[in-house]
């Protein structure tokens, strides 16, 4: 019975060490996946201080969706029970321009890692003073206390980050695919393709054909402009009711949220460019 009673504390004493050896491997080597990556070179473009580059600030802000993750006073909140959105006012100030437009545009946090969730694909391509615009804003607005969580990470990501099948958002930023249209002679397209590929690809995948890289689709195809007239669509983004009526489970909150914050233009050239890819195909 002695020797039963032993064979079984070995074989408990076995699993345990193992157990903590295969937590301490998935730690380790997902801590070297997120410290991966290099810092970019330092954001160089002046900070302005002017009302109108404040007011463009305040603009970015609100058309590309800061508040769905930061929330509606830029207080930051726990996202997934896991991932902290930061106070952004408050970050901001704590923080030089180099750092901020680190995190905004490649994914990088203040200590040099990478951040698992931040959507930098949304924003890497955000013309330099629009980042300093967007910093300018932020510095001019009180920060909003707010009692934030330590953020984590589950081991669930962390196994899929040390075995290479996942990995932070700076590993998939090289996959956004450049402007094409910049040096369109419609210059319509070329500010409407701008539009698109700094606030469409969160959702619409990273050339809005429903393609994020790094799982499902929530959204459709951006093909599906087809169907709508350019009134339709203005509807669409000012109110969020879709053709026929319908409520969207997404992007009807989203289009009251951020969209119904575009000028008229905006709107103009962001219909321009959608129907110029359906027209001419990529």
């Amino acid at each position: 019975m002695r020797r039963f009673a032993r064979w079984c504390l070995g074989i408990a004493a076995t699993l345990l060490i193992s157990a903590a050896a295969g937590f301490g491997w998935t730690y380790a080597a997902s801590e070297a996946r997120m410290h991966a990556y290099s810092r970019p070179p330092p954001f160089k473009w002046p900070i302005p201080t002017d009302a109108t580059s404040i007011a463009r600030g305040d603009h970015l802000v609100r058309t590309r969706g800061c508040r769905g993750c930061h929330g509606d006073q830029l207080q930051g909140q726990l996202m997934w029970g896991y991932a902290v959105a930061p106070n952004l006012a408050a970050y901001a100030r704590e923080h030089s321009g180099a750092v901020f437009e680190a995190a905004l545009r490649h994914g990088i946090a203040a200590d040099g890692t990478a951040v698992y969730s931040m959507p930098s694909y949304n924003f890497v391509l955000l013309r330099d003073a629009d980042v300093a615009d967007i910093i300018a804003y932020l510095r001019s607005i009180p920060a909003v206390p707010a009692d934030l969580p330590e953020p984590s990470l589950p081991w669930a990501i962390r196994w899929d980050l040390a075995r290479g099948t996942d990995a932070p958002i700076a590993g998939f930023l090289a996959q956004v695919p450049r402007l094409k249209y910049a040096e369109d002679a419609d210059v319509r397209i070329a500010r409407g393709e701008y539009l698109a590929m700094t606030t469409c690809i969160e959702c619409h995948g990273f050339t809005l054909h429903a393609d994020a890289p790094f799982g499902e689709s929530i959204a459709p195809d951006l093909v599906v402009i087809a169907g709508y007239s350019e009134a339709a669509f203005a509807h669409f983004l000012k109110t969020g009711i879709a053709l026929g009526d319908r409520e969207l489970p997404m992007m009807s909150g989203v289009a009251r949220g951020r969209f119904a914050h575009l000028g008229d233009d905006e709107v103009h050239d962001l219909y321009a460019y959608l129907s110029e890819r359906v027209a001419r195909p990529e």
